[in-house]
Order: structure tokens, then sequence, then C-alpha cells
């Protein structure tokens, strides 16, 4: 079995920053890539950042380029987000997902609230 867990959201002010952070447990043998994907209230879950295992290619939604990072520890379980001069339309449950033991076998946390609010 394989558990995503996720944790380090909450309520920011705008300008302000969090860093999202995403532990993977389990039986695990392989990640070949981990990210983060976010849905607002009445929207469809967008891809935010990825990060390859292999490679360390990242990929970025554009309205978070410049503004989110997206890094891996060295063991490789525990991806993060480090996001910056958030802004109100940040505001979502942000998910934390991972390719786990296979390219094909994809797995997702249960999900942290952030929320960007004067």
């Amino acid at each position: 079995q394989v558990r995503l867990v996720e944790s380090g959201g909450g309520l920011v002010q705008p300008g302000g920053s969090l860093r999202l952070s995403c532990a993977a447990s389990g039986s695990i043998r392989s990640i070949y890539a981990m990210g983060w994907y976010r849905q607002a209230p009445g929207k469809q879950r967008d891809m935010v950042a990825t990060i390859a295992t292999g490679s360390g290619a990242t990929n970025y939604a554009e309205p978070v380029k410049g503004r989110f990072t997206i890094s891996r520890d060295n063991a490789g379980n525990t991806v993060y987000l480090q996001m910056n001069s958030l802004k109100p339309e940040d505001t979502a449950v942000y998910y934390c997902n991972a390719n786990i033991n296979s390219r094909w076998n994809d797995y997702w946390g249960q999900g942290t609230q952030v929320t960007v609010s004067s």
C-alpha cells in the first residue's frame, strides 16, 4: 500500500508565502515523478508543477511560473512546493500526485487547503 500525505496549507494574505510538503510512505520501490495539482471550487483539477525523478526536469503551469518552485528531498520520498507572492486566485485545494512503482501507477493525497485572502 502507498500513502501520500500533504501538509503546509493554510490561510495567508496576498503577497505571502507558504511551503507545501508531501510525504510518500508504504510499499515504495521507486518513484518516477511527483507533482502538485490544485482544484478551486467549481473548477477542474489542474496541474501546478511536476518534477521528474530521473532527470529532475520541472514543469510549471503558466500562472505560477516565477512564483512557485517544486523540489524533492535527497531520499526522494518527499516533494515540496514553495509558493511565493501568493494571489487570491491561487486559492484552492492542493493535491500531491506521484507515479510510484510504475510510470502508470498514479497515487493522490487527500489534499491541503490553501486560502489567499486579505
